[in-house]
């Protein structure tokens, strides 16, 4: 069995509460597309979590493209891209909270200094800068240890592509077999099992009556084990590295 010496952690709804956030400032630029192009089809901040949880700005525009036969210019899709980001980053300023337990945990992990902290997101590098900086987690993750699909990478993705998890362990100088990463959406979890990590399933910020359902969705995607809340993590973590897992 393989030693774990590395925790990679999505951002989004894993370290904070910024979904929900996030998904209502880009909300009204969507619908500003749609309506820019005769689409005769609107979303609101909980429809598009619905339509695109775990996808950044950029695939959610790829997605919207190839759903409703719509032409996005490069240099459109660049503008709307940075118009989405600042939106997004005023709003979680504003209102961003941690998830519940996590803090707690990130101080133990890094006072026990067993493990390399890392951030892996679908989300684009100055938004995650943000988020983290935000709640005060930043001093969880010092150096060059905070990853964007959006922004890391020679070409930008999103997650369920694997190539931002690829990227991280390249850069951190680590195997697969030696991470564990933690996520709470299907796209997460795909792009973690797809790189050959083992992948902690994250369901705490879901409405109760979403989470059975959600809890079937991570499983199916790969996840390892889920996790409701943050203070189940230590056992969690103890049982992946016995091998139970």
């Amino acid at each position: 069995m393989p030693q774990i010496t590395t925790l990679l952690f999505d951002c989004d709804n894993t370290l904070v509460l910024s979904e929900e956030l996030a998904f209502e400032a880009c909300a009204d630029l969507i619908n500003k597309i749609c309506e820019d192009r005769k689409l005769d089809v609107r979303f609101t901040g909980s429809t598009l979590i619905k339509e695109f949880v775990g996808q950044n700005f950029r695939g959610m525009l790829t997605s919207l493209q190839e759903r409703y036969g719509i032409e996005i210019i490069p240099t459109d899709l660049e503008s709307y891209v940075r118009q989405e980001e600042d939106a997004v980053i005023a709003k979680l300023q504003a209102s961003l909270r941690p998830c519940e337990g996590v803090d707690e945990q990130l101080e133990k992990l890094s006072a026990g200094g067993k493990y390399l902290l890392s951030v892996v997101s679908s989300s684009a590098l100055r938004r995650v800068r943000a988020s983290i900086e935000k709640v005060g987690q930043d001093k969880y993750f010092q150096g060059d240890v905070v990853f964007s699909a959006a922004s890391s990478l020679p070409k930008p993705t999103s997650k369920p592509d694997p190539a931002v998890y690829n990227f991280a362990l390249e850069r951190l100088g680590k195997k697969a077999e030696e991470a564990v990463a933690i996520e709470d959406s299907k796209s997460g979890t795909l792009s973690g099992v797809r790189a050959g990590i083992k992948v902690i399933g994250y369901v705490g910020p879901y409405e109760p009556e979403k989470k059975d359902e959600m809890i079937k969705v991570l499983k199916d995607a790969g996840a390892a084990i889920i996790m409701n809340h943050w203070s189940e993590f230590p056992d969690i973590l103890a049982k992946i590295e016995a091998g139970e897992v």
